[in-house]
């Protein structure tokens, strides 16, 4: 399958809700990169490629959206209080922990969890970290309205919320920026096995409680549906066109080309009307 192909076929799903900004030809286009399940590892290295690749002007504003194999990872703001610690933590689960750049504390990632680490030269979209937290937070709330969640943000805790009284937390994030250039991200639970994050802090906040789509629709929703939607409402959010969607086949040829394939329009899949 070719990457034209898949981005006529694949990128569909539940419609935009209306009243967001027309895009035009003259709104920036990127690339949405469908990874599959991969590592934490190998999506590391993808991430410092992309972004190594962005700084140096190399290629257009990405979006990797992937699975992950089951990973603890630990932020820069991870306490001792937040987890049992490394050795243990593994022997308790059996499930390796990696500790990372990116902000924020300890959190789980599995199958069954769409995560998403946009590539942005960050000034040509917002004036900050804050502003940007924001737009991620809105982009997955739009996400979740689309299967009738009610999402909402809590004051000084990044992520997005659901339920009243005592809500649990659905979707983490956790950023960095460097030279500039966005990398981590978001992740979303649809139907992520939840009992990882009993053996942490999530987030490093006290009695956090965790939820996916599944646990809250009582029915899993189709990963693959949940991914395009996302990549729809980032778009929106972003105004940006995505002029390239290039399917897990396509990642490590990508990864090896010239600079200018990652730069060269193909075609925009989207319209403000889709």
């Amino acid at each position: 399958m070719t990457p034209d192909h898949f981005a006529q076929t694949e990128l569909t799903g539940p419609s935009l809700s209306s009243g967001q900004p027309e895009r035009t030809e003259l709104s920036p286009t990127a690339t949405v990169l469908f990874c599959g399940c991969l590592s934490y590892d190998k999506a590391w290295g993808y991430q410092r490629a992309c972004r190594a690749k962005r700084a140096a002007d190399g290629c257009r504003d990405l979006l990797l959206l992937m699975e992950h194999e089951p990973v603890f990872t630990a932020g820069r703001t991870t306490q001792d209080r937040h987890w049992p610690g490394e050795k243990p933590l593994t022997q308790q689960t059996g499930i390796p922990v990696i500790r990372t750049e990116r902000g924020g504390s300890i959190t789980y990632h599995g199958p069954g969890q769409v995560v998403g680490y946009p590539i942005l030269r960050l000034s040509d979209y917002c004036p900050g970290p804050k502003a940007y937290v924001h737009r991620l937070e809105d982009i997955l709330i739009t996400t979740l309205a689309q299967w009738g969640i009610d999402g909402h943000r809590r004051e000084r805790l990044p992520g997005v919320w659901v339920g009243g009284e005592s809500p649990s937390k659905i979707a983490f994030i956790g950023v960095r920026i460097s030279q500039g250039i966005t990398s981590h991200g978001f992740a979303l639970n649809v139907s992520v096995d939840l009992t990882p994050f009993s053996h942490i802090v999530p987030c490093g906040i006290a009695s956090c409680r965790v939820t996916s789509m599944a646990a809250v629709l009582r029915t899993a929703p189709d990963m693959r549906a949940v991914q395009q939607q996302i990549a729809a409402s980032f778009a929106e959010q972003f105004h940006l066109n995505w002029a390239q969607a290039i399917g897990p086949e396509n990642i490590n040829s990508l990864m090896d080309t010239p600079d200018d394939s990652m730069t060269s329009p193909i075609h925009a899949p989207y319209s403000h009307e889709e």
